[in-house]
């Protein structure tokens, strides 16, 4: 009687155990939801595939578009791991076609099934002007290809500003963040390319944005403490502090300077001149 009590004891001792151990996994590993924070915009679909389009607001617009993807394999509703993806939007005008600045199509993580980049579509469509977004895609060495009309509206404010620079080239200067602003010093994002060719806008290292925010229905006053935006990184976007002092309309004046501080574009703001010829605006 009292081996199989001990016996019993015993079971129940790696049972509790086991049930521990796997609470801890889960607490430890718990499921991620891959599209928490994102909402569908857009399915482009062939015969094989299906391609979700996800952004944070539901929607591109004119600007900068930070944008994920996932491909559905449409036989078994499965999600592909292990594409690699380029894409390619181009604006169809009246008299020529180009495109727009944009980045690689990256993986997010290795076990999940999302795509990310950004695109920075510089203008609007308009009623016979339109985008559409070509995404060309390789699994298991067998290429794929789509192509579809993206809605870019209008942006309700200035976040483009598409400039030639004193030296003759061709600029685009994009607001990124912050996305949701606040009376406090706030992180700034900012993206800076130039255009190569119709096809084609790399990113331009080791510039400079210069910001010089201000409240015209105010007296036009400014604000402390702000930050220049600069370039962490070459490759990347462009980092600074924006700092708002109270909430309403803000002019963000800006000032595109080379690495020998030569500006190419934009003006400082003084009695006499009250505004810059390139700037962004946020209202809040």
């Amino acid at each position: 009687m009292k081996t199989i009590l001990k016996n019993i004891f015993t079971i129940l001792v790696m049972v509790i155990a086991l049930t521990s151990c796997s609470n801890d996994d889960e607490n430890t590993n718990p499921t991620v939801n891959e599209l928490d924070g994102l909402t569908k915009f857009k399915e482009i679909t062939n015969t094989t595939h299906t391609i979700e389009l996800y952004s944070h607001t539901g929607a591109t617009v004119q600007g900068y578009n930070e944008i994920k993807l996932r491909i559905k394999n449409n036989a078994n509703n499965q999600y592909i791991k292990n594409a690699e993806v380029t894409w390619m939007p181009i604006m169809h005008m009246a008299m020529m076609n180009h495109s727009c600045p944009k980045s690689t199509v990256e993986k997010i993580s290795m076990d999940g099934t999302l795509y990310e980049g950004y695109i920075m579509f510089q203008m609007a469509q308009n009623t016979t002007e339109y985008w559409d977004l070509k995404i060309d895609y390789t699994i298991d060495n067998v290429d794929y290809t789509m192509t579809s009309v993206i809605d870019v509206p209008a942006s309700a404010k200035r976040t483009v500003n598409t400039f030639t620079g004193s030296d003759g080239v061709k600029y685009l200067v994009a607001y990124v963040d912050p996305h949701h602003p606040k009376v406090a010093v706030n992180d700034l994002v900012v993206g800076v390319w130039k255009m190569q060719d119709m096809m084609t806008f790399p990113v331009v290292d080791g510039y400079t944005v210069k910001i010089d925010p201000r409240m015209p229905s105010m007296g036009n006053h400014s604000s402390p403490n702000n930050v220049n935006a600069t370039q962490p990184t070459t490759g990347n976007l462009y980092k600074g502090k924006l700092s708002l002092t109270m909430t309403g309309y803000w002019k963000i004046n800006l000032q595109l300077a080379k690495p020998d501080g030569t500006i190419l574009k934009g003006e400082e703001i003084t009695e006499t001149v009250t505004s810059s010829s390139i700037y962004f605006e946020i209202e809040f």
